[in-house]
């Protein structure tokens, strides 16, 4: 079985390993979603915007450990259909992170508008999966990612950034936007060499970025979450403006 990649397979106690490098560096994104999972449930900060947060890295981190096991590494055993598991799960975790972002924003936004995005977050992701579990094709996935990300968490994190001056935030958006170089390589097809192409340059960068929304989520202020409304330590912007509502 031709290795889509291009990158040459390598055999393993007679077992056929294709796309070795490319499995590598998608356990290279695992490793750092278990490693931020695993930080940010020690510190175990309160809200479910935090919780939401810790599910996208652990669930992540099981979609691209299938990803590179079964949709790489594997393929010429188990076929093209089992890409779909890690398919499927990568975009609950976009989902998930999506819903962090409209809960985060909740305080600065119209509740009809933010209670609209969370329908939107649900239906969207029922469309993509069914789009994708039938056509079988990864494009579905990187126009979900590019909604998730592009469309609804790096505009309301950069609006929340305008009305806060949140560094989280702006970390975020700045992990968003290194993250638009992995869709750069990706579709290009640019690599270093068969042994370091495009996907391994790709995966790389999504690790880079994905500690960066690590790092961000560690200085997101908190907010009480059961008024939806009421900021515990928020900027001083946001406390602003609730006083004037």
């Amino acid at each position: 079985m031709q290795s889509p990649s291009g990158q040459p397979s390598i055999e393993i106690f007679d077992v056929t390993v294709m796309e070795p490098v490319v499995t590598l560096t998608d356990f290279l994104i695992t490793g750092v979603c278990v490693f931020a999972y695993i930080k940010l449930r020690k510190k175990n900060l309160p809200g479910k915007v935090h919780q939401y947060m810790r599910w996208y890295f652990l669930i992540m981190a099981i979609a691209t450990f299938l990803g590179g096991l079964l949709g790489h590494a594997f393929q010429a055993q188990v076929g093209l259909a089992w890409k779909l598991p890690g398919w499927l799960i990568s975009m609950l975790a976009v989902s998930a992170i999506e819903r962090a972002t409209i809960m985060y924003a909740f305080p600065l936004l119209k509740t009809r508008f933010a209670r609209f995005l969370e329908v939107a977050n649900v239906v969207e992701l029922l469309v993509f999966a069914v789009i994708t579990f039938t056509t079988l094709n990864f494009f579905f996935i990187q126009v979900h990612s590019a909604y998730g990300l592009g469309l609804i968490v790096l505009p309301i994190h950069f609006y929340i950034f305008m009305q806060t001056q949140n560094p989280g935030s702006r970390l975020i958006c700045r992990a968003i936007l290194f993250a638009t170089l992995a869709a750069f390589f990706y579709t290009s097809e640019i690599g270093l060499s068969i042994w370091f192409n495009h996907l391994d340059i790709a995966h790389t960068i999504m690790a880079i970025s994905l500690y960066l929304f690590y790092r961000a989520t560690l200085i997101l202020p908190l907010y009480d979450e059961s008024t939806e409304t009421n900021p515990v330590s928020f900027s001083k912007g946001v406390q602003l403006i609730f006083k004037g509502k």
